[in-house]
């Protein structure tokens, strides 16, 4: 499973460089300025859950496997709903599909819930490692005096 993950992320890690550069390149003269920084928002959100669904992945061998595999679905979740969104937002005039805003709207704060739901099942995971660290330390001085 981890593999997966980590192609997961590399695919987003370098889906975030090539729209983030289209954006900077491309999209700048063709959108309004709030929909460019909607764009740049959503590569935002993309590049920071990227690197966490990659330490995610790697810290799965030390922490409690379930948890953070349901943390990295929820991260994964969360790019393409919030991230996702946030592009058609941002180039629905675009594509032709201004309309559309009021069906995609509503989706980028599921993308969010995601996104915090995720950290959340980060953090439940590390705080059983964090506390089975600490009491060992803490026994372990005990066992000295």
């Amino acid at each position: 499973m981890t593999r997966i993950f980590l192609f997961i992320a590399c695919t987003f890690g370098m889906t975030a460089v090539i729209l983030g550069a289209f954006g900077a390149h491309s999209l700048a003269e063709a959108i309004s300025p709030e929909h460019l920084h909607s764009w740049q928002t959503g590569v935002q959100y993309q590049f920071y859950h990227t690197f966490a669904i990659f330490i995610a992945a790697i810290l799965g061998r030390h922490l409690n496997k379930k948890k953070i595999r349901l943390a990295i679905w929820f991260f994964i979740a969360g790019v393409l709903l919030f991230s996702g969104s946030l592009y058609l937002l941002s180039t629905a005039d675009l594509l032709g599909i201004p309309d559309f805003r009021s069906v995609i709207g509503p989706i980028t704060p599921i993308g969010g819930v995601c996104f915090i739901a995720g950290w959340a099942f980060l953090f439940y995971a590390s705080n059983g490692y964090v506390k089975r660290r600490w009491y060992r330390k803490e026994d372990a001085d005990s066992d000295e005096k």
